[in-house]
Formats: structure tokens, sequence, C-alpha cells
């Protein structure tokens, strides 16, 4: 009787050996694993910061509204000096859009100095413009009569020059310094910006950290400041 013939097993899988380039490539995968996670946990903190600045901007992206002068109540008059403007203070701060602070902001706190000339004389900026005696203290305020602008805000917002001038009461425009005005000759209001000439209404200049002003109604001085040496901390 004829034996019956056994099926052969399957043919065992045989592994494809790693050529030397895939064995590199996995290889340098590895070494790459900790620098791909350092980037993704970058990526992640930057997306909260974002959020985060999105979430407490405040506004902060719009730029600063002109001032209108003509709304405002209490502007001083008269050639310089000018005193520091509080008469008038508590009308002006409803259309300026200010409050009345109790303690100076912290939020935006940035520092500027003002230099004004008027035909070749340096005119004081008085000490307390925007500190109403103990009562209150607003956003854009002076210390001393050192030229030096507080720009302390509890808000994220942008400010110009036009608000430090509508706080003091003192009409600021292309043609104008309080009455002082020209806008024919071509010697009326000009200004700088740490040393360079700002073409356009000097009410608009947005206020920016540190920057040196020199406002000229007339005559200029002989030499046109370029910086200011800030105190330390401010």
């Amino acid at each position: 009787m004829a034996k019956k013939s056994r099926t052969p097993p399957p043919p065992r899988r045989v592994q494809v050996p790693k050529t030397r380039t895939a064995q590199r490539s996995d290889a340098e995968a590895r070494k790459l694993l900790p620098y791909l996670g350092a980037f993704s946990a970058l990526g992640i903190i930057g997306l909260v910061v974002a959020v985060f600045l999105l979430m407490h901007a405040g506004g902060s992206s719009k730029a600063p509204a002109p001032v209108d002068f003509a709304a405002l109540p209490g502007l001083q008059t008269g050639a310089p000096p000018w005193d520091n403007g509080l008469a008038g203070l508590d009308d002006r701060l409803r259309p300026l859009n200010l409050p009345q602070l109790t303690n100076e902001g912290q939020v935006v706190h940035i520092h500027q100095h003002l230099d004004i000339w008027v035909n070749g004389k340096k005119v004081n900026v008085p000490m307390f413009i925007g500190i109403q005696d103990n009562t209150y203290i607003t956003s854009l305020h002076t210390h001393d009569t050192t030229g030096i602008i507080h720009v302390e805000s509890p808000e994220h917002r942008r400010f110009n020059l036009g608000d430090f001038f509508g706080v003091w009461g003192v009409r600021l425009d292309k043609s104008c310094i309080s009455e002082l005005c020209d806008n024919t000759t071509g010697n009326g209001v000009k200004m700088w910006v740490n040393g360079k000439r700002y073409v356009g209404n000097p009410a608009d200049l947005e206020l920016k950290s540190h920057q040196e002003i020199a406002l000229v109604f007339g005559k200029p001085p002989a030499k046109i400041p370029q910086k200011y040496a800030f105190p330390s901390g401010l």
C-alpha cells in the first residue's frame, strides 16, 4: 500500500535585512527626537503667549485717536510761560477719555523728554501737569520741571503728544501752540524727534519710550537735541 505524501510546511518568512542606509536613517531619527520635542514645546509656548497677548491687548493695537482741541474746555491762552493747567483739568478728562487714578498705572509705563522753544527762548514745562493736588493723577503727567513726560496707564493703550497737551490744556497742532499761530511764513510749529525732523501734525506723534521731542515755534535754537539722559529707572 503506497504511503501518503506529507504536505510540505509553508515557507518561513524571511526578514529582509536592513541596509546601512536604513539603519543610519533610523539612528538619525532617534537623535532628532529630543529636538522635535523641544520645537513642539516652543510651538505650544508661543501659541499660549499669542493667545495671552490677544486676550490682554485691551485695544493696544489701535492707533491713538487725534485730539480735538476745540472740544476741550479750559484751554490756556496767551504767550508762554503756561501753568500746569489744573484749573480746567477735571472737565478735559472726559473728552480725552482719561480716567482719574488713585495710583500711577503700570500696564503701560514709558517716558519721553519734551523741550519747547518759542522764538529761540526755552519754555518751561511745569511740574504736576496731570496731577490734581492730592485728589487724583492722570495717565500722562509730570513730576518736576525737567520736561520728562510720564506715561503710566492702568490699561493697554497708545497715546500721542496731543493727549499730553490736552491734559496740560495747551492747544497744539501743525500751525499753533496755544494762541501762537503761523501757517503762512513757514516759521510756525516745527518738531524734531530724536534729532530727526517730524513732518505732520505734532499732536499726532505717538509717544514711545525715551523719545527726545523738540518742539519749536518761530526761530529754532542753535542746536536741536538728539537724545536725553534719562535717570536710572525711567
